[in-house]
């Protein structure tokens, strides 16, 4: 995926409503240093000098989400106690919508504390309930889904094997979002996957994936069918299985195999990385993103997340930085228009004066940079409306462009008098226009005021319309009918 289109992924993410159904938890840091054996027995004593309590567990893929901007639903059962007061504090503060959470009296709500010394950890002491949840929370979770559903965009079950999902209740989960045509994406536990049959997607790690299948995943040839036994076993629409310093490997119903390489980077704490994982993948397919695009933004997202220690977040920007690493200055200034948008007002908000000009630019020349610089010469920064490769062949045959949009507007975005870059797919740019109100629009010296398009949109609120005489002799036109007679 190209960097303007993870960027409109994370606008878009606040529109998007995903549940989070599974195993609650809170996660105790107790941060120290050691320097000395205790005289009672031969163990460590840790001098505690700083506590962080995170969400755990589901609660991590809830954090993970809001983190990246999505609106948030949480459905599960706690208990009714001092960690479950805790656990349903942090969601209202974050936003979450927690008319799916309930409390079992008879359950206790899950908590890990884990002792830290310089960045080691040293023991981890669990308090939880793992008995199944009863049939009357089984039922109250069923009816939540079958009022709220609807309104979901995905629903991410994360399993930690505590009790909640229940065989009974992972099928009518699974039943529930097949009729409403919701995905259900997964993070498995446990020897059988059955349970999870019919889901859209699993999210296993290699060994998980290794005990379902009962296949030994020793190479390639290994996993693609330790892959096949569980997409036909489980009736998956996909199966995404992470295998650590390996990266990822993607599984489609149709035999589709996709490897993701992982990023190269210092290893500091896996964990919650299966959650990460699970997050993006599920916020990129709620987005209306391919398998493939969701992928690869998952394994972004979990390279980031295990260089942090702890059950940590990755945030949309951490992300969007990751992708345009192999661009990093022209594809930061390429964006689609949702971005853009934001960032010209903010700009305009500065008092900045914002100079648009369009075309199709297939076989950048002199005459195009001479054009460009003069038109940035107008204001404070310069907007180009790119033809996208559609439009140019509508507005000038079959035949063209000669070069594709993604390479022309990253050979733009390089030059200096560019600001931004932005795509269009219509016949002229007029959305662009009256979505981004410049202060002026620059066309060329054979145009007339009158005849360029959205002049009265930017002379209703003031603006101006500025005409720039091109180089002579110099068109792309010309250039490509001197290539040809020199061809014969």
């Amino acid at each position: 995926m190209e960097r303007k289109d993870v960027e409109s992924l994370f606008i878009q993410a606040s529109e998007l409503t995903l549940l989070v159904i599974g195993d609650l938890m809170l996660d105790e840091y107790l941060w120290g240093k050691t320097e000395r054996i205790s005289p009672e027995a031969p163990v460590q004593v840790v001098d505690v000098t700083r506590e962080e309590l995170r969400l755990g567990g589901a609660g991590n893929v809830v954090n993970n989400l809001v983190s990246l901007g999505c609106r948030v639903s949480v459905c599960s059962v706690i208990g009714a106690d001092d960690n479950g007061t805790v656990l349903r504090h942090v969601f209202t503060g974050m936003g979450v919508d927690t008319d799916g959470l309930y409390e079992d009296p008879m359950r206790a709500t899950s908590k890990k504390t884990r002792v830290l010394a310089s960045n080691q950890q040293i023991v981890r002491i669990d308090r939880e309930t793992k008995q199944p949840v009863s049939s009357e929370f089984e039922d109250r979770i069923c009816a939540y889904l079958r009022e709220k559903g609807p309104s979901f965009r995905a629903i991410l079950v994360s399993d930690y094997a505590k009790g909640v999902l229940t065989e009974r209740l992972l099928a009518e989960i699974i039943g529930i979002a097949r009729a409403l045509h919701i995905p259900v994406l997964v993070d498995p536990k446990g020897n059988d996957f059955g349970k999870y049959g019919g889901a859209t997607i699993l999210t296993p790690n290699r060994r998980e994936a290794e005990i379902a299948s009962g296949v030994a995943i020793t190479g390639e040839e290994s996993l693609v069918r330790a892959a096949k036994t569980l997409l036909d076993r489980v009736d998956l629409e996909a199966l995404l299985i992470t295998r650590s310093e390996e990266g990822m490997s993607l599984f489609l119903r149709d035999g589709t195999v996709t490897h993701i390489p992982t990023t190269a980077r210092e290893v500091f704490d896996v964990t919650g990385a299966g959650d990460t994982v699970l997050s993006m993948f599920s916020l990129a397919l709620a987005g209306g993103r391919m398998f493939a695009d969701a992928a690869m933004l998952a394994n972004i997202a979990a390279g980031i997340a295990v260089g942090k220690v702890g059950t940590s977040t990755v945030s949309p920007r951490e992300i969007v930085e990751e992708v345009g690493h192999g661009h990093r200055d022209s594809d930061s200034k390429i964006k689609n228009l949702d971005v853009l948008s934001g960032i010209i007002a903010a700009e305009q908000d500065k008092g900045r004066r914002v100079v648009f000009t369009n075309g199709c630019f297939d076989l950048l020349h002199v005459g195009h940079v001479k054009y460009l610089q003069k038109a940035r010469g107008f204001g404070d920064l310069l907007v180009l409306g790119l033809n996208s490769d559609a439009s140019i062949r509508r507005l000038k045959g079959p035949e063209r462009p000669l070069i594709g949009q993604e390479e022309r507007a990253h050979v733009l975005a390089a030059l200096d008098c560019v600001d931004y870059v932005v795509i269009f797919d219509e016949d002229t740019p007029l959305r662009l226009i009256e979505t981004l109100r410049p202060q002026v629009l620059v066309k060329g010296g054979d145009y007339t005021r009158e005849g360029v398009v959205g002049h009265d949109v930017v002379e209703s609120y003031g603006g101006r319309v500025e005409l720039v005489e091109f180089v002579d002799g110099k068109s792309t036109t010309n250039i490509i009918e001197k290539i040809r007679r020199s061809g014969k």
